[in-house]
């Protein structure tokens, strides 16, 4: 497993493509496709994950109605528990990896 002080990028791209989804994008930020629907994926280090930066966790700027913030497995709950205290105007998703596994940590509809 890589180091949790780096954002779990790549492991990122393969949860979408194992999904089936085309995944576009450099650094944490990308952009993950399938028929209609387009997901912006936020790779958190545990760090983040644990008190994200204002931008990606309080509703910031975003064009789509879909997030996925994706952060390591031992740093999920905390990402869970911050963002479901925020009132976010888009759904959302967060997922812990761990090497070739991940979890599905949490799933919310926003307004």
């Amino acid at each position: 497993m890589a180091p949790v002080t780096m954002p779990p990028v790549e492991e990122a791209r393969d949860v979408f493509r194992r999904l089936g989804y085309s995944v576009d994008g450099d650094g944490v930020d990308l952009r993950a496709e399938r028929k209609w629907r387009t997901v912006h994926v936020t790779a958190l280090d545990a760090e983040d994950a644990s008190s994200p930066p204002e931008l990606r966790a309080d509703g910031g700027t975003t064009e789509y109605r879909l997030r996925c913030f994706v952060t390591w497995m031992e740093a999920a709950g905390d990402l869970r528990d911050r963002l479901s205290g925020l009132d976010l105007d888009y759904e959302w998703a967060v997922i812990g990896v761990d090497g070739d596994d991940y979890e599905v940590v949490a799933r919310a509809a926003g307004a």
